[in-house]
């Protein structure tokens, strides 16, 4: 009889989609690694079942232990799935900015939910980042996950999305596009690709209010480009351990009007209901369409579910309210 021991064991092995109508204006064939068939929904299941592991397996995280990580969500969604199964506590430092579904889901997995103010400095002790690092350091027998600087983050990739992603294109993958935030699936799977084929070139989407674009062309982090943003999943105000900037070919930036409407259009065209990050990696795949060719074959990774996002961006008095529709 084929069956998985636990839910961790169906993470991984996600399909590859094409993309139709709403490529049909880039003249490559576009595949959609679809990372939303992992159990907690996301591309996050994967690392946060790897740094469980690896801290498992150096005393990091012991028997009966508190994990604790700042999150954006699906981080802590991936970390509380590891926690059930592995019988560890769980708690998720989350910022404002996130959507009322990703905490009520973190809350429904038996997760402790602390919600920070995000339009802070990451220093400050108000922040998330702060937030996690003190609970940690006040909470008995606890473990700090640090995903934007944990290198398990980058391996998960590496060992498994780049792989599987090789192996479902036979090798003939020519980009891979996808979201930055804390680097690690850009940086493992644009690892193990480029090892496999130097000719491969890594795309990152970035989006207003965030370092990276402006860091991986001049090599200077200017505070000035730092402001807050609606977009979900993407950017930092930081740079992430975790980003290997070498490994990045280029990026280009999406605006929140253009990540929320594109990621409408995914669910409405192409039946893809997907969270925030896509639809900016699906318009920063049509700002970059001259870089493609008829011959190639681009994957996009789509990090997170629609369900994330119902009171947001798939709600019409919320999208009125931000601008983003008439």
């Amino acid at each position: 009889m084929k069956y998985a021991k636990n839910m961790l064991e169906t993470i991984g092995n996600t399909p590859l989609v094409k993309i139709n109508k709403l490529a049909e204006e880039i003249p490559a064939l576009v595949l959609a690694k679809y990372e939303t068939f992992n159990p907690g929904n996301s591309v996050k299941d994967r690392m946060a079942v790897k740094m469980i592991e690896e801290a498992e397996a150096d005393g990091r995280l012991k028997p009966g232990g508190t994990i604790i990580e700042g999150t954006s969500g699906n981080t802590g969604m991936g970390l509380a799935l590891g926690a059930i199964v592995k019988g560890y506590k769980m708690v998720c430092v989350i910022s404002d900015k996130q959507s009322k579904e990703k905490m009520d889901i973190l809350r429904a997995v038996g997760s402790e939910v602390v919600v920070c103010p995000n339009d802070v400095e990451p220093d400050d002790p108000r922040s998330y980042y702060s937030t996690s690092k003190r609970l940690a350091e006040e909470t008995p027998n606890s473990w700090y996950v640090n995903q934007y600087d944990n290198p398990s983050n980058a391996k998960a990739h590496y060992e498994s999305t780049g792989p599987e992603i090789w192996e479902q294109t036979e090798g003939k993958i020519t980009h891979f596009v996808v979201g930055v935030g804390t680097g690690g699936t850009i940086s493992g799977v644009g690892k193990y690709l480029k090892e496999k084929n130097p000719d491969i070139k890594i795309w990152g989407i970035d989006t207003y209010g965030s370092v990276f674009k402006k860091y991986h062309e001049t090599g200077e982090f200017d505070e000035n480009e730092i402001y807050p943003y609606i977009t979900e999943g993407i950017g930092e105000d930081i740079l992430p351990a975790n980003v290997d900037f070498d490994i990045i070919d280029g990026f280009t930036k999406v605006t929140d009007k253009d990540a929320a409407v594109y990621t409408r259009k995914l669910a409405e065209v192409e039946g893809m209901f997907l969270g925030n990050s896509a639809g900016a990696a699906m318009k920063g795949l049509l700002q970059l369409k001259e870089h493609f060719t008829k011959d190639d074959v681009v994957v996009v990774l789509f990090h997170d579910h629609g369900s994330r996002y119902v009171a947001k961006i798939y709600n019409d008095d919320w999208m009125r309210e931000q601008g983003f529709i008439d």
